[in-house]
């Protein structure tokens, strides 16, 4: 964090100057949702003392869920009543009913009002049923109802990944009232995983138009992890426009931004504050500052000469801890520091890798699992959920179908094969488009992650006795949508790291998702070291790698990993093993490459940035960032 060019706002909390309307940062994802929590909690509280309801537009998606879980504990622990709360959320998917577990009905209902204190009549989503023929008139009364209570207090607003608000798309009207809209591809896209399949995501809902929500007293505008970043850069610094429907609201007049670190991380005075005014320069200041001019140069580190800082208003930094040379030789030393000969100093250390997903192992730090391993280290993974989820129908029925003539070769147990097979094939012919899979089935697509993450793993050196299924509870459900993290979940956790009593763990550092699998597990992970410090049992060294999307930039690495090609070769192998995620994965994002080449390509761009300084030359490099012991 930039703290030097911002000014403390509140707890945690950094006023972001130069922007075109209001942003605060928080450190944390945690301190983001509790900051808009107590916003909220304010307008209710000042609304009861006028003796009147206050009247909140909520929306639905991932990053606000954070919010919606404090509101709950603040209900719960702290008695915020909510009897006098009137809410309008701002979107339904057209033609799904109530019950099904991806309307925005059931989801809201599920995770924040049935768990306050809240009269159903006082809870008003657009009705997803209405037949066409009624649909302007059903609107035209959603507004009309707003404008009864008296209008909106407060509204709480995320964005998509094209700066879409609500389902106000790209190039909306910014006068537009409640209406039918077309979702986007992109949104649909970003949407595929809670429908299990693009194909299953509606193509239109109800929405609150631009004009409508504009008509609200305070609006606040969350964005959670670095996915958001550019958005936010476009939102807050950027041109007002309808390409971007979010990049509207700087005409508004009482927007605030919520943002935590690194969705903030495009803002200029975030990126290069150095362009902007004085800094404090802090020796990771210094390194971004290097690593920019590099790249504004196209120089390695040990190139670049006091006209490039002159040029590239680095005066300040060339002032006081100039020459060039000496600051290039500095950084230089500090990036080459973090390349390993061997990954780890001490020898025949006992390491576990906790691995999310079934896969994320081997394609996050594949290279790294195969060299502990030939350096004679005790390589363990943990493979913290099942992965069930992200499984084709089609592969379950085939493998229902093999272990049925299997056992019809070997004589073994056949009428109860051909029972399942049988149950498994009317489960999946009688299950409707986007509805969760039945328990066989689950169980069946869950053996088959498990028997590719063993594969994998052994194909990355690893012993199988070394390879522990966790299977957490939050992850049961069967749905994209997990539970929060649980005493459970962490016990399950402690006993595995008293039983192995590793030296360094691995986590996946993906901390800013505000409701991916991985924050959760490491969410789980930091708690049960909670409870290892508390209990007086050996505490490892914690080491964050990142998944298959991004990488860290190069002043966040504290350890650099080198891969020869043989160890490329390996890795890929590994994850090939990992046949129902390959040539067509059921959960791929936006990106279209494979997760082989999604890994490939990141780690050969890490190697590609350290050349490009003028540091040694590797084919591929695999990066990780040492845990500072934050709470999420």
């Amino acid at each position: 964090m930039v703290q030097s060019t911002l000014t403390e706002a509140n707890d945690h909390g950094y006023s972001v100057p130069h922007t075109k309307l209001p942003v605060t940062m928080y450190a944390t994802p945690g301190d983001t949702n509790r900051a808009v929590a107590g916003r909220i909690a304010d307008v209710i509280r000042r609304a009861d003392e006028t003796q009147r309801k206050a009247v909140l537009l909520l929306s639905p998606g991932s990053t606000p869920q954070g919010v919606y879980r404090e509101l709950v504990r603040m209900h719960k622990q702290e008695g915020l009543d909510f009897s006098n709360v009137i809410v309008f959320v701002s979107l339904e998917f057209y033609g799904l009913s109530e019950e099904r577990p991806q309307s925005i009905h059931a989801s809201l209902h599920a995770n924040l009002f049935d768990l306050i204190n809240i009269p159903e009549g006082q809870v008003h989503i657009p009705d997803s049923q209405t037949e066409l023929s009624q649909m302007a008139a059903s609107c035209q009364e959603f507004d009309q109802l707003i404008q009864e209570v008296g209008g909106i207090d407060f509204a709480l607003l995320g964005f998509g990944s094209n700066g879409h608000i609500a389902g106000n798309e790209p190039f909306s009207e910014s006068c537009s009232r409640t209406h039918m809209c077309v979702l986007d591809p992109v949104t649909r896209t970003c949407l595929a995983s809670e429908f299990f399949g693009e194909d299953n995501v509606p193509t239109q809902a109800i929405t609150m138009g631009l004009g409508t929500i504009m008509e609200s007293r305070e609006v606040a505008i969350m964005a959670l992890g670095e996915h958001k970043a550019r958005v936010v850069s476009a939102l807050a610094e950027g041109p007002v426009t309808n390409k971007v429907p979010v990049s509207l609201f700087q005409e508004h007049g009482n927007t605030n931004v919520y943002l935590d670190a690194a969705s903030a991380g495009k803002l200029e005075v975030i990126a290069t504050p150095w362009i902007l005014g004085g800094v404090d320069w802090d020796e990771t200041m210094v390194i971004r500052a290097l690593v920019w001019l590099s790249e504004q140069t196209n120089k390695p580190l040990l190139k670049l000469d006091d006209d490039d800082f002159r040029n590239h208003n680095l005066h300040q930094l060339l002032r006081h801890h100039g020459p060039s040379h000496t600051l290039a030789r500095r950084v230089f030393n500090l990036v080459q520091d973090t390349i390993c000969d061997q990954v780890l100093e001490a020898s025949e250390q006992t390491v576990i890798c906790f691995s999310p997903h079934p896969d994320d192992d081997v394609i996050s730090m594949g290279g790294t699992l195969i060299r502990l391993n030939e350096e004679g280290h005790q390589a363990h993974i943990a493979y913290m959920t099942s992965g069930n989820i992200a499984v084709f129908d089609d592969d379950a029925r085939r493998i229902a179908d093999l272990v049925t003539e299997y056992n019809h070769l070997f004589g073994i147990e056949n009428e109860k094969s051909i029972e399942v097979e049988r149950r498994v094939s009317e489960d999946l012919a009688n299950k409707q488009a986007g509805h969760p899979d039945s328990d066989a089935v689950l169980k069946i697509k869950g053996l088959i992650r498990w028997s590719e993450a063993k594969a994998g793993a052994i194909v990355a050196g690893c012993k199988e006795e070394h390879l522990h299924f966790l299977d957490l509870p939050f992850y049961r459900t069967g749905t994209v949508k997990k539970n929060p993290v649980g005493d459970a979940d962490v016990s399950i956790i402690v006993s595995l790291l008293e039983s192995v009593e590793p030296d360094v763990i691995f986590v996946a550092g993906d901390l800013s998702d505000p409701h991916g699998t991985h924050r959760v597990c490491a969410e789980a992970i930091f708690c049960a070291i909670e409870v290892l410090k508390e209990r007086g049992s050996k505490v490892p060294e914690v080491l964050l790698y990142r998944g298959a999307w991004h990488e860290y930039a190069i002043h966040e690495i504290d350890l650099s990993v080198p891969l020869s090609p043989g160890h490329q070769q390996t890795k890929r192998k590994a994850i090939f093993k990992h046949e129902s995620q390959k040539d067509e994965a059921l959960f791929p994002g936006s990106d279209p490459r494979e997760f082989w080449e999604r890994a490939e390509d990141r780690n050969k761009a890490t190697a590609k940035q350290f050349n490009d300084l003028g540091l040694p030359e590797f084919p591929a490099l695999e990066a990780f960032q040492r845990w500072n012991g934050q709470k999420l």
